[in-house]
């Protein structure tokens, strides 16, 4: 093996704890705040971004916490989705509307 080949060796297995450290992290912290199905769902989210990111295979550098991010926000949305579902389900119990604020309302926010 030659030194550039050992040397791009080098930086692929670098590249690969990285990412498995990343992942790995992502999917604990998933798991421990939302649970084992959103934790496996993330999973595979984070996977897709990665295989979408716009860099070559050979490439030495990969934003691994980009991934992470693009990742977050699918489970961001998923969540806010299963939240707003929720919210509609229940809805039924106090059909009472909401009074609409005045015009004043939001200066009044702003500015007290």
């Amino acid at each position: 093996m030659s030194q550039s080949e050992s040397f791009s060796s080098s930086l692929y297995t670098d590249q690969m704890h990285l990412a498995e450290r990343e992942l790995s992290a992502f999917i604990v912290a998933v798991a421990e705040l939302f649970g084992a199905d959103q934790a496996r769902m993330s999973l595979e989210d984070w996977l897709e971004e990665s295989e979408l990111m716009d860099v070559s295979p050979r490439s030495t550098y990969r934003d691994w916490r980009a991934i992470t991010i693009a990742a977050s926000v699918r489970l961001a949305n998923r969540l806010n989705v299963a939240h707003h579902q929720q919210s509609l389900g229940t809805s039924e119990i106090g059909t009472e509307a909401s009074p609409i604020p005045s015009s004043n309302w939001f200066d009044s926010t702003l500015f007290s």
